[in-house]
């Protein structure tokens, strides 16, 4: 902190003259860490690193502006300007351009200068004048981007000097010093620009002439300084014949260079406005557009013409915007959409597209101008089809005038379509087409019309809620109109039949008009937003169109409909009508608005099938009667005519044929009236909508016709199908070739054995096959071969028209099956509905197992993607609007009973289940009708349960509290359950899983409380069951909901109980063999911490001396299996234990320490330690450590009490008399017996600090010295230490001052004289 405070106090000028510029250098860079950063961020690709790295800087270098460090600042980023990272350099330049604005006492010449000196051209080496080059560059971008080169004038002359230097070096910087230097002209002033430009540019036109950044430059100084330039190169006329092709070179040019960028070069829209000026526009678009780049046959020209086109639009009159959109650019880009199909190919539409968006919202005051653009660009069509989409956005932007001008050119198109106004072109293989049919006109009006309907429909469909009321009234009429009636005669009456038609109107246009006339149905009928279907009368539009075609049919002189009306179908309407007018006196109700709605759309479909709804309309209207007519004692009209259907049941089997058609509209709808009658449901109209969803009937049932909407797909496809053959023909041609394949593989499966009889017979009866002696027989004659060959091709003809029936009755029960999927998942809705809107209904209940058949169908066989939608949406009902509903039953009556059975048969079925993910939900399901269960009360389900709870012999099983009150009997699912939880135990391969029983016993703990008693009794069971057992105890026992279902008596009893399991587990502990045993020893100990955690938290006091001599008595076994795999979680688990019961863990030695061994090692330790190493006579001998551990005798010496020669004065004081202390874990005790601790449990622990200062030397690897030494050993001749192998008890004050004193009259130097003797007797050795 210093030198950064010296750093800060010295200016340079005092450095300097103090002789202190090496030491401000250093302050400066060991100050400066944060500064010095910001460069490194700076040259990051990382923009907002870049940006937030800069600013720091330069707030960095305003406290210090005139420091070293802007020396420093503008040294770096003048050198980064030329670093070898191309992605650096603007990051730089860029950062040296903001710092040069926010300083402006900078001098821009001294910062050019020193870019020049640094990077100079004529010094630098060849394999550096790429970097020197785009250093030079980019230092001058940065003094542009300063904004302060314009401003000096010095600096712009030098500027422009070195830029055309720089200019020379085109392999390098190719045209980037020339844009450069029109980018910083076109900021000067007048003045300036007057006295540059004989500089810069040439008095050559063919110099002009010759590049894009020439002509620009040209083309600036002719807007700003035209007397200066005239006066230079005198007058020029570039538009001229001779200057035609030279201006198409250069736009090719100009284009190419921005092929990557894919954007308008700048000098192609300065030609524009140039031609505009000088009113030379058609010329330019004719010859140098038009004929010029046109004509090239090269893309980037072809983009260029549409990108130029896109930006003239809002520069173009109404005249000049007719001329650009008819001519040869506008049909050429309809060309490159009809032709760009490919993923991989570039689609100019979406830029088109943003061109016409931005043109029509800069001129909303000239609906004219928008209007003709629109229709130009709707009029570009490939054989009659637009090339636009249906749906076009950009619509959005149009004013309303222009809006009513475009919806009435549609209309008037789609009537008397006028051919001769369209930009027609045909693509390259529709004109190689043979076939005189693509070609008519009618063809073209027809892919016409199919066009404007949708174009329509889509309008409505982006603008309905801005769009003036009257026009989305025109607009739904038209549709209705064209799409099932016919003009006989006109009348003033009604508008529509005033409009005749040029081309008759073909069954297809009337066919896409209806489809496009239900799909605008469905968007005005959409109930996304507020109130959308509402007119301003307050009636939905589909009354208002119903009205209008009451009209309709009402003029029956002058209007018929497509599929005349019988008796019985007009009958069918009127009372239709009848019916919407009874239902307005009960407007109020929520449910007779839904009925109007059913009841207008079904009324409407009488117009498209007359036949098909005639029948529903009558059963609708009988249904609603009764709905709203129906009393509180509706029995008495079930008395009266029993053999009739509750209504309910009648409207649902209306809305399941309704969800079999393929229409949007009507599934809302049937969601729509569902959700207002599903509380009236009965079982049987329940079981309806379950024969669908069952697997087992659905398969075989023919009363649901389930209807294919390909018709309408391929209708809704057409007006965006083009002609472009030669990609189809060439996928035809691939799926043909695998066509083939598949037939010769199926050809070879599907020969049977009668076909294989056939032939042999038939090659027999042509004497083809021979006996053994065949070879002697005569070869067959012509007629006999002819013949044979005639038999054999009728033979495989045959068989070829069977394998190909036998083919297309396989696709079509596919087929079918799909049709089957899809219209299952649509009445799935209503089941949805139903557990939405009706949780607490009972018949819910009855969903359960239909479900659950779904999901185990599906996930058996969920390959298609209409299996994979089908499960997804089951699994969702079920899980989340079912079993995790917040509301429930509460009204079961007599279903208790069937529902224990039911809870039953679900436990048993997840039990069998293949795999688990289908077992949940089966055990999911038991769970909610517990919930179920235990949520109702009963008195008959009480008492019953109460007289079975006294016949028993259990007493304690009788319901208290809560469950007294509930409908659930315990003994019966306790059973099941039970059971259940004995096969998860004992089942090798069982499909239940833990986090199942987990979920039961948190929800319902007093079954819990029932089910203890087995996992505790399988905690000493096989290794598996023990597993489990231990890990459901781990989570149960800490779960408040289970604890508060015992008594405190109770709840010590069960501690007890499990406490005694897991000690007759730890009981062989550490012998592990295989991966299952040492699981089951981590589970016990896991177990047993969870206990002891338990037990704390309740402050209960249990008798844990047996546990801990169990503990204790298993360390040796653990320590042999220490290096063993997975043994550190077991160590961790069992000194947790330890760590509880008062016992800390020892601290392992340092693998470098060099410490002497101890004489008096256990056998075990003896034995570990001599493990893996080589015999005694291969051992290398250390002498050194032989001389310093071997006595005068020759008999090694005890090093368990004696001190190395080397240790010093600290060591040797912790040498002094110690209690007997505990060893890797073993207590100490008060006789020498071991095994038999006398530490309590709720003895507390001491520190690990403690315990290292307590510990005596003489133990190794836990086992403790014996007062008494093993024959033929040295007893140690040291007091101190022998004193600590006693395991005698802590000595008096007496004798620690004693062994005190012996310490403190122990000299250094007579340690320091015994250790030089030692180092003279090795040094003998080694002599001798």
């Amino acid at each position: 902190m210093g030198s950064r405070e010296l750093a800060e106090r010295m200016s340079p000028g005092e450095a300097t003259q103090s002789g202190a510029r090496p030491a401000d250098r250093h302050g400066l860079l060991k100050h400066s860490r944060e500064f010095l950063d910001f460069f490194w961020d700076i040259a990051k690709p990382e923009q907002e690193t870049r940006l937030a790295a800069t600013e720091k800087l330069l707030e960095y270098l305003r406290g210090r502006p005139k420091g070293s460090e802007m020396k420093y600042a503008l040294k770096r980023l003048i050198t980064g300007l030329g670093v070898a990272r191309e992605t650096a350099r603007p990051c730089y330049s860029l950062a040296l351009a903001q710092l040069l604005q926010s300083f402006e006492d900078l001098p821009l010449c001294s910062i050019l200068q020193q870019i020049q000196e640094k990077y100079d051209l004529h010094q630098v080496k060849k394999t550096m004048l790429r970097p020197a080059l785009f250093a030079n560059l980019f230092g001058v971008l940065a003094l542009f981007q300063s904004g302060r080169l314009v401003k000096d004038q010095e600096a712009l002359m030098k500027s422009v000097k070195l830029l055309q230097a720089l200019a020379q070096y085109q392999n390098h910087l190719q045209e980037q010093p020339r844009k450069a230097l029109v980018d910083i002209l076109s900021e000067v002033s007048v003045a300036t620009l007057q006295e540059i430009l004989p500089e810069v540019l040439k008095a050559d036109l063919n110099t002009i002439l010759s590049s894009p950044e020439q002509l620009e430059l040209f083309l600036l100084a002719q807007q700003k300084v035209p007397s200066k330039l005239k006066k230079l190169v005198g007058s020029v006329n570039l538009f001229s014949n001779e200057n035609v092709p030279r201006l198409v070179n250069v736009l090719k040019m100009a284009a190419s260079s921005v092929k990557k960028d894919r954007k308008l070069p700048a000098i192609a829209l300065d030609l524009l406005r140039l031609a505009l000026k000088e009113d030379k526009f058609p010329q330019f678009w004719k010859e140098v557009v038009e004929q010029g780049l046109l004509k090239m046959q090269f893309w980037p020209a072809s983009y260029l013409c549409f990108r130029l086109l896109g930006a003239a639009l809002p520069l173009l009159t109404k005249e000049q915007l007719q001329l650009v959109l008819r001519g040869d650019v506008i049909r050429h880009y309809g060309e490159h959409v009809c032709t760009a199909k490919l993923p991989k190919q570039f689609k100019f539409a979406p830029e088109m597209e943003d061109y016409v968006g931005t043109f029509l919202e800069g001129c909303q005051d000239d609906p004219e101008r928008q209007l003709a653009v629109l229709v130009a660009f709707s009029s570009v069509t490939n054989q009659g089809l637009p090339v636009a989409p249906t749906f076009w956005r950009v619509v959005r932007f149009l004013s309303p005038l222009a809006l009513q001008g475009y919806v009435a050119w549609l209309r008037d198109m789609f009537l008397q379509p006028d051919l001769d106004s369209l930009v027609d072109f045909s693509t390259n293989n529709q004109k190689k087409a043979q076939d005189a049919s693509l070609h008519v006109p009618e063809r073209a009006v027809s892919r016409l019309r199919k066009w404007i309907i949708f174009r329509l429909v889509s309008i409505v469909d982006s603008l309905h809620l801005e769009m003036e009321e009257a026009l989305t009234a025109q607009v739904a009429r038209f549709c209705l109109f064209h799409a099932f009636f016919v003009t006989k005669k006109p009348t003033s009456q009604i508008p529509e039949t005033k409009q005749p038609f040029s081309f008759p109107l073909e069954s297809q246009a009337r066919e896409a008009a209806s489809s496009a006339f239900f799909s605008l149905l469905q968007t005005l009928s959409t109930q996304l937003k507020q109130a959308p279907d509402q007119t301003r009368g307050g009636q939905p539009w589909t009354y208002h169109l119903v009205q209008f075609a009451d009209l309709l049919l009402n003029h029956s002189h002058n209007v018929t409909t497509v599929t005349p009306f019988s008796a019985q179908q007009r009958q069918a309407w009127d009372r239709m009508l009848q019916t919407l007018k009874e239902l307005e006196a009960h407007s109020s109700e929520a449910r007779a608005a839904a009925f109007q709605h059913l009841l207008l759309l079904v009324g409407i479909h009488l117009l498209k099938s007359p036949a098909e709804s005639c029948d529903l309309l009558g059963d609708i209207q009988t249904c609603i009667r009764k709905s709203l007519g129906e009393k509180p004692r509706r029995s008495r009209t079930k008395a009266i005519d029993p053999q009739e259907p509750p209504w309910v049941e009648v409207l649902v089997e209306i809305l399941l044929a309704l969800l079999a058609q393929p229409s949007h509209l009507m599934r809302q709808m049937a969601r729509s009236v569902f959700g207002h009658i599903c509380s009236h449901l009965t079982p049987r109209a329940l079981q309806l909508i379950l024969d669908v969803l069952n697997p087992e009937t659905s398969e075989d049932e023919d009363h649901v016709v389930v209807t294919d909407d390909s018709d309408e797909r391929r209708l809704k496809g057409a007006e965006d199908k083009s002609e472009d053959g030669k990609d189809n023909r060439s996928s035809e041609s691939e799926e043909e070739s695998e066509g083939e394949e598949s037939e010769e593989e199926e050809r070879d499966g599907d020969v049977d054995q009668g076909f294989r009889e056939q032939l042999m017979s038939v090659l027999q009866a042509g004497k083809a096959l021979g006996g053994e002696d065949s070879e002697d027989e005569e070869e067959l004659g012509d007629e006999a071969m002819m013949a044979l060959d005639q038999s054999l091709a009728s033979l495989f003809a045959e068989q070829k028209l069977r394998v190909q029936a036998r083919r297309d009755e396989k696709n079509k029960l596919q087929k079918e099956k799909a049709l089957r999927r899809d219209f299952q998942i649509r009445v799935l809705d209503l089941v949805e509905v139903l557990v939405t809107k009706q949780p607490e209904n009972a018949l819910v209940l009855e969903l359960l197992e239909p479900l659950l058949s779904i999901i185990r169908r599906s996930l058996r066989s969920s390959s298609s993607k209409q299996e994979q939608d089908l499960l997804h949406k089951t699994a969702r009902i079920f899980t989340h609007h079912l079993c995790r509903a917040r509301r429930y039953c509460h009204d079961l009556g007599e279903r208790a009973e069937a529902l224990h059975a039911q809870v039953e048969r679900l436990v048993q079925q997840a039990g069998r289940q293949p795999d688990s993910p289908t077992a949940l939900y089966h055990f999911n399901a038991s769970l909610y009708l517990l919930r179920v269960l235990k949520g109702n009360t009963a008195e008959g389900c009480v008492r019953e349960t109460r007289e079975k709870q006294k016949a028993g012999t259990d007493p304690s099983a009788m319901p208290t509290g809560p469950q007294a009150a509930s409908c659930l009997d315990l003994n019966l699912v306790t059973r099941v359950y039970s059971s259940a939880l004995s096969s998860f135990l004992t089942k090798r391969n069982s499909p239940l899983t833990v986090p199942m029983f987990l979920s039961l016993f948190s929800r319902h703990p007093l079954l819990c409380k029932s089910l203890l008693p087995i996992l505790v009794q399988h905690v000493t069971g096989p290794v598996r069951p023990r597993h489990q057992a231990c890990l459901l105890l781990q989570k149960t026992l800490s779960m408040r909901e289970v604890r508060s279902c015992f008594e405190d008596p109770e709840w010590k009893q069960l501690m007890g109980q499990v406490l005694a399991k897991v000690t007759e587990n730890l009981r062989v502990l550490g012998e592990a063999q295989t991966k299952a045993e040492h699981q089951q020893a981590l589970s016990s100990l896991e177990l047993l911490n969870v206990l002891f955690r338990t037990c704390k938290q309740e402050k209960l006091t249990l008798d844990l001396t047996v546990l801990l001599g169990v503990l204790q008595g298993q360390q040796q076994s653990l320590q042999q299996g220490a290096h063993s795999t997975g043994s550190s979680r077991l160590h961790d688990l069992y000194w947790q234990a330890m760590k509880t019961l008062g016992v800390q863990r020892p601290k392992l030695e340092k693998k470098g320490a060099k410490e002497v061994p101890s004489a008096t090692q256990s056998p075990i330790s003896k034995k570990r330690k001599k493990k893996g190493f080589l015999p005694e006579t291969k051992k290398r001998k250390k002498r050194k450590s032989e001389d310093g551990t071997l006595a005068e005798d020759g008999t090694p010496a005890a090093t368990g009490g004696s001190q190395p020669p080397s240790m010093g004065r600290k060591k040797r004081k912790r040498t002094k008399a110690k209690v007997p202390a505990q060893a890797n874990g073993t207590p100490a005790a008060k006789s020498p017996a071991p095994g038999t601790p006398t530490l309590s449990p709720s003895t507390p622990a001491k520190s690990p600090e403690l315990q290292k200062k307590n510990q005596k030397p003489s133990q190794v690897n836990g086992a403790p010295r014996s007062p008494v030494e093993p024959a033929g050993q040295k007893q140690p001749q040291k007091a101190l230490p022998k004193k600590g192998v006693l395991g005698k008890s802590p000595r008096s004050a007496l004798a620690r001052k004693k062994a005190r004193l012996s310490l403190v009259i122990r000299s250094p130097s007579l340690l320091q004289s015994g250790a030089k003797k030692k180092k003279a007797q090795l040094r003998k050795a080694g002599k001798s």
